[in-house]
């Protein structure tokens, strides 16, 4: 067993769980908080209820991205012990500002705003949510600092094998990092409006088949009402309903456009820094211009020197050279031109050096896994681009109030959250393995010092067992899924039991018998939030 592969494989599973918690929170926060202030503006009823509602999901997601966050720090002592002496310098300062700035000015107001409900002035409770969701912002902008300096190192020297940060100002507006920023801001409110257009339309197809909403000979809604049922179906649930998944799909298709904009900008940062990345993402063997739609042959091949067996059958002539340089001329470089330009640069195997476990004086591989990179690269557009389609027909279909009374369409909808989650955690798992063998990727660019990288195979702690860190991925695996199945099954309950699950005393089955209400509904496992 190859501690190297086996510590990968703890990171990866641990990291891709984790971030999809993230976009959820930084996307739904941002909405809830908006949600709130257009209560206190309109003083309409139903954008009360949906601050409360969303507002309940939104901390389940940010409660369990706490729980599965906090192990990402243990592991860089754990798992990369050798990484983190490397960046330690660097890393620092931006994981201390997250943690002082962001994570405790966040879960202070967060904390302010969970139990100031009827306790402080309404503007002031909304303050509070807008001052969380931004501070989780800040923090997302922090980490990203971090990860992005390991994309395009800048701002430091070395010192004794260790990489010492020189220029702080340098380091946290690193250009990469500017880019990143708000392609990952973009992609958290695709999967926010996503998540309210698939939860709105189920509530919506609901009302249909119980027969609460009807539509006339136009196909236009007539708004009913279940007085049986309360204020669980009454016509302000109805304005809940339709209200959330427009908007849903507003936010969804901004999100789309700036996603792709944003992305453009961030591939040709890639195209400069990290060409090899690109070049797989492409499975372009060879120097061109086109964009490859579909490409053929064995792209399992790790070719150290050849990758000419990759052919694409359906080509975009000009894109790539496009995307790369912004225009449709200038040839794009391949994998078997750049593979000898990086083994001139950075050799062709590791030092034979005790650091590098078993992959010590081995040929190094410069060519990341392309089934990862050209799949990924291509799935996280696809879903991306699927989910604004979806937010393109569902404003169509609701233009006359109500949507479809069709239950696998419904069904549908709801299945359909899971895309910008898809095309989000794609494009992470593209950036990430796509810049092995390194994991601090050289930077070709900087002025003054050409050998700022560290190879993966160097970061693996030296005192951790292979048997040790199996054990660290089944036990952190197993813990991780329990977690899933406890998130998933609260979002569910909560998702199903609709307004009142946030707003229990709207439930028929808030009043007791008596006649009088409880002051808490006894089976709301979240109830102290309200």
């Amino acid at each position: 067993m190859d501690p190297l592969e086996i510590a990968r494989w703890q990171f990866g599973i641990t990291t891709v769980y984790h971030f999809l918690m993230v976009p959820l929170t930084i996307g739904l926060g941002i909405v809830v908080a908006a949600l709130e202030t257009t209560w206190l503006i309109t003083k309409k009823q139903e954008f009360l209820r949906m601050t409360k509602f969303w507002g309940k999901l939104f901390l389940i997601n940010f409660i369990m991205g706490v729980a599965t966050g906090i192990v990402q720090e243990f592991q860089f002592g754990m798992a990369w012990s050798e990484y983190s002496r490397f960046v330690g310098d660097v890393f620092g300062a931006p994981l201390a500002m997250e943690a002082l700035l962001a994570f405790f000015v966040e879960s202070t107001f967060l904390g302010l705003w969970i139990f100031g409900w009827d306790r402080l002035p309404k503007v002031v409770h909304a303050a509070c949510i807008w001052a969380a969701t931004l501070a989780a912002t800040l923090s997302a902008y922090f980490i990203l600092v971090a990860n992005s300096w390991m994309q395009h190192p800048v701002g430091v020297e070395i010192q004794d094998g260790r990489a010492v940060m020189t220029d702080a100002w340098a380091v946290f507006t690193n250009n990469t990092a500017l880019v990143t920023f708000p392609h990952t801001l973009f992609g958290a409110f695709a999967v926010a409006g996503g998540f309210l257009l698939g939860i709105s339309w189920y509530h919506l197809h609901r009302r249909r088949a119980e027969g609460i909403d009807t539509v006339d000979a136009d196909g236009r809604v007539i708004v009913g009402e279940a007085p049986e049922l309360g204020a669980a179906r009454d016509k302000t649930d109805y304005f809940v309903w339709i209200k959330s998944l427009r908007i849903g799909a507003v936010v969804a298709i901004i999100a789309f456009i700036g996603v792709a904009f944003s992305g453009h900008a961030q591939a040709q940062l890639m195209f400069e820094q990290q060409p090899m990345k690109m070049a797989a993402a492409e499975a372009a063997c060879h120097d061109g211009t086109g964009f490859s739609v579909l490409a053929v042959g064995d792209l399992s091949a790790q070719g150290q020197t050849d990758c000419s067996n990759i052919v694409a059958v359906f080509e975009l002539p000009g894109l790539l050279s496009y995307l790369a340089n912004e225009d449709f001329t200038t040839p794009v470089k391949g994998v078997n031109t750049l593979l000898p330009e990086y083994q001139e640069k950075y050799g062709t195997t590791y030092p034979n050096d005790p650091m590098y476990g078993a992959n010590a004086g081995q040929e190094i591989n410069y060519l990341p896994i392309m089934e990862v990179t050209y799949w990924g690269f291509r799935l996280m557009i696809t879903f991306g681009g699927m989910a604004a389609v979806a937010a393109a027909i569902a404003l169509w279909v609701t233009r006359k109030g109500t949507v479809y009374n069709n239950k696998w369409i419904s069904r549908l909808a709801v299945l359909g959250i899971l895309a910008p989650f898809a095309a989000n955690s794609a494009g992470w798992i593209f950036t990430e393995m796509g810049r092995q063998p390194f994991v601090v990727a050289p930077n070709p660019s900087f002025t003054g010092i050409d050998q700022v990288f560290m190879f993966a195979a160097a970061a693996v702690s030296p005192g951790v067992s292979a048997g040790e860190l199996l054990f660290s991925l089944i036990a952190l695996t197993l813990i991780y899924l329990v977690l899933l199945v406890v998130e998933v099954r609260l979002l569910v309950r909560f998702i199903r039991g609709g307004i009142p699950s946030a707003m229990p005393e709207l439930s028929k089955k808030h009043d007791d018998t008596d006649g009088t209400k409880n002051d808490q509904h006894d089976d709301d496992v979240l109830a102290f939030a309200y």
